[in-house]
């Protein structure tokens, strides 16, 4: 039954995104310098083989540039689990530049600039779900 007194309507369209994790951009950083790549954001980023990692030290973001890996000081790009992830073992973030999390964090607003670089945030960060899922599977066992 209609209800025939309600007469203004407000409607909001609701914003739809990325459906899922998995088919959005997803970059997580663990405590031992791993930043990790979901399969999107590395077709995103044009596949490289590698990256240089940039440090910027005033706003507190890394950059990861596209490179080939013969390129001085690229980290390379190697494959990650059974989706297509991918991971850059990148140790010295630890050691030259500080950067450190307690446990493994989740970038939440990667964004691909207009020069094709990776954009990562250090101030809008989240513990990753995957991250406290190991932990919980991990105290159990």
């Amino acid at each position: 039954m209609i209800n025939e007194n309600i007469t203004e309507v407000s409607w909001k369209v609701l914003p739809r995104g990325d459906a899922a994790r998995w088919s959005g951009m997803y970059v997580t950083l663990n405590p031992i310098g791993k930043i990790a790549l979901s399969r999107t954001t590395h077709q995103r980023l044009g596949s490289p083989e590698a990256v240089l990692i940039a440090y910027d030290v005033l706003n507190l973001k890394l950059a990861l540039r596209p490179a080939a890996l013969d390129t001085p000081n690229a980290y390379p790009i190697r494959k990650y689990g059974t989706c297509g992830g991918r991971i850059i073992r990148a140790y010295r973030l630890i050691s030259e530049f500080g950067i450190r999390p307690r446990e493994t964090v989740e970038f939440e607003t990667p964004v691909i600039d207009g020069e094709g670089h990776l954009i990562l945030d250090l101030q809008k960060l989240r513990l990753s779900p995957r991250a406290e899922g190991w932990k919980k599977r991990s105290r159990v066992a």
